[in-house]
């Protein structure tokens, strides 16, 4: 098997994997709160990456550098990013929060202008008025001349969280720690934090075996296999382009899911305004996509 295409099934592993996880957060939510929810997905991810980082012989080096960014960084991810995605899906239907979530490439894409001085292109600028396009269909419904949206603090939520996730990504460009390292470090200073927040708000309690499985398995997989997988295939591949298209895939199969498992009912609006949606983050992939070398 050729390096490339193992990198391809890293990343389909992935994106199969992310495909589940509006439908396991809308029937964890069901059974605990955001803040309930968090912590434990946090408490299991970090059990799992932290293992990892002991098999490939990394905590003497997670141990001894690195804290100072992780001070910072965990407290956005996993904390703030996570609490307030949990709480947008906890408002909205999981395809709304789904595909507003989306956007945190573009977003990423805007606040680079600012934050590390890079151009904004016509592509840009265009691939962004497309995506909020569909922003604004799902927002409203469908009835996108009325501005009165069903749930405009849901909505807000799932667009605070694109800009926390795009924030933390713009801000780590120069973090020289090793992805494994880096994540086990940030869930080390959110666990305790998200501790401190359960035990001293609604505190601990028992939501039952189901809630308990629902919250292992978003951990475990969201948050901590899909992880290494990715990373695993971005690590590996000739052009990380090869892998990053492969994140179209995942959208329509969580729309599916949800109706499936949740029976949540497809609304057009989500639909329409998820095109505009994938629409705009395509313009912004064929923009940024390098060159395929000659004879592929």
């Amino acid at each position: 098997m050729t390096t490339d295409r193992r990198a391809m099934l890293y990343g389909l592993g992935a994106v199969a994997l992310w495909s589940t996880v509006a439908t396991a957060f809308k029937v964890a939510l069901e059974r605990m709160t955001p803040l309930e929810l968090m912590w434990l997905a946090a408490l299991v991810s970090w059990a799992l990456i932290g293992a990892l980082v002991v098999r490939r012989g990394l905590l003497g080096e997670a141990l001894k550098r690195g804290w100072r960014t992780a001070a910072w960084a965990g407290l956005m991810n996993p904390v703030a990013y996570y609490l307030v995605l949990f709480a947008a899906y906890d408002r909205l239907p999981g395809q709304e929060a789904m595909a507003l979530n989306y956007t945190w490439a573009l977003a990423m894409a805007l606040l680079a202008v600012p934050i590390l001085g890079q151009r904004l292109t016509l592509v840009d600028a265009l691939a962004g008025l497309v995506a909020y396009a569909g922003v604004w269909v799902i927002a409203t419904r469908g009835a996108v001349f009325d501005v009165a949206f069903a749930d405009p603090l849901g909505v807000g939520l799932a667009l605070v969280s694109t800009l926390i996730w795009a924030l933390y990504w713009l801000l780590n460009v120069r973090d020289r720690r090793p992805p494994l390292v880096a994540q086990w470090q940030n869930f080390s200073v959110g666990v305790p934090v998200l501790t401190g927040l359960l035990l001293f708000g609604p505190g601990l309690r028992w939501h039952g075996f189901d809630g308990l499985a629902a919250g292992v398995y978003v951990g475990l997989f969201e948050m901590g296999i899909a992880f290494v997988l990715w990373q695993l295939a971005v690590g590996t591949v000739s052009r990380t382009a090869k892998v990053s298209n492969l994140i179209f895939l995942s959208p329509p199969v969580s729309l599916m899911l949800l109706y499936l498992v949740v029976g949540e009912p497809i609304l057009p609006s989500t639909l329409v305004g998820l095109v505009l949606i994938l629409g705009g983050l395509a313009l912004q992939q064929w923009q940024k996509a390098p060159a395929a070398p000659s004879g592929e």
